[in-house]
């Protein structure tokens, strides 16, 4: 059933007039009036209708990419690159045709901003929304993106995932562009082997995430299927309610993803195992960090240590040894998801596609001495 304006007006105890005059800003309402009122809204889900209101499943040319921090390289890649396919590229005469507005909706990280950016694309009736990066792990969490993502859907705004796999449950999605984060993870692993490693620390990213749960499973698969396995028998992965179990193995440190967590991560790391001979860091950030650590305590790389990241962000090649790393593509995902969100293709098959992560074998790994 359609909520109206009428049903908001009389949770919140005022007139019609007074809930439109605080939705459309143009008037001034009392502080405990206005809040009421948004709490009204937020409380039976109202969606405001756009100029285009009299169209019941109306959408209008905006649509929403949500980062977890913008000033993230592995997030500004892939948002700028559906932004090409979004706005497009314009032919000089300033006129818009099939062009949407992209706005970048920046969530730190936090799983509520997410739920809150959604529902005011809702209420914008945004044309399509694109969601990058991984996913929390977190039942209750996730049974809210679904329902929310389903009332999203069902307004007519195409829900299309970035390098983050789908909802364990929800239907609501146009297409799913996962990462293959768990293969590049055994892939990386398995180099360090083949080079003669043996202690490999891992400087991981937040517990609750999909990308770091998928990450270490295929780092510890290439220490099983090489007998170095030494990991508790709960190996990061999810426990009956959900969540991420509980890692205690003392090769493995969690943090968040960033070069600070990577040097704080990698000297813990050292104190845990000073014998480790080589560390896989969450991603490039981090291993710039752990290199940073890695050389204030007088070790060089790769000739003492080696050193490897995941997702070839663009420094890493200029990183003194060059980093090896993982590539995911993320420039061609980004454009993929634009083009996905604007409907200039089709859905892959199943709605699910796995994109593949290549190994990039740099200077930062060699094999162990001594």
């Amino acid at each position: 059933m359609t909520v109206t304006l009428a049903d908001v007006a009389a949770r919140a105890r005022v007139s019609p007039a007074t809930v439109s005059r605080v939705l459309n800003g143009n008037y001034p309402v009392a502080a405990s009036t206005r809040e009421r009122v948004l709490r009204a809204v937020d409380d039976l889900d109202y969606v405001l209708n756009g100029p285009a209101s009299s169209l019941a499943a109306a959408t209008s040319d905006l649509v929403g990419i949500l980062v977890n921090d913008i000033a993230d390289p592995f997030f500004g890649i892939m948002a700028g690159a559906a932004q090409t396919q979004i706005g497009g590229p314009g032919d000089g005469s300033g006129r818009a045709g099939g062009e949407k507005l992209a706005v970048i909706c920046n969530t730190g990280g936090s799983p509520e901003r997410e739920l809150t950016y959604l529902t005011l694309l809702q209420r914008q009736r945004a044309a399509a929304v694109v969601l990058t990066g991984g996913a929390v792990e977190n039942p209750a969490h996730q049974a809210a993106m679904a329902a929310k993502l389903a009332k999203l859907a069902d307004g007519g705004t195409r829900i299309v995932f970035c390098g983050r796999p789908p909802l364990p449950e929800g239907d609501a999605l146009v297409a799913a562009l996962a990462f293959d984060n768990r293969g590049g993870g055994r892939r990386l692993t398995e180099h360090l082997i083949s080079l003669g490693h043996r202690r490999i620390g891992y400087v991981a990213g937040p517990p609750e995430r999909t990308t770091t749960r998928h990450r270490l499973e295929g780092h510890r698969e290439a220490l099983r299927a090489a007998g170095l396995d030494d990991a508790p028998a709960g190996d990061g992965t999810a426990d009956g309610t959900g969540g991420p179990a509980a890692d205690d193995d003392r090769l493995v440190v969690h943090g968040p993803y960033d070069r600070r967590s990577g040097y704080e991560a990698t000297l813990e790391l050292l104190r845990r195992a000073p014998d480790v001979t080589a560390i896989v860091a969450a991603n490039d950030t981090v291993a710039l960090g752990s290199c940073a650590a890695v050389r204030d305590q007088g070790m060089r790389i790769p000739q003492d240590i080696s050193v490897a990241g995941f997702d070839d962000l663009p420094f890493s090649v200029d990183a003194v040894p060059a980093l090896t790393t993982v590539r995911l593509p993320l420039f061609e995902a980004g454009a993929r998801a634009g083009r996905l969100a604007m409907g200039k293709e089709n859905p892959p098959p199943g709605g699910i596609a796995t994109i593949a992560a290549e190994l990039m074998i740099r200077g930062s790994t060699a094999a162990p001495r001594g």
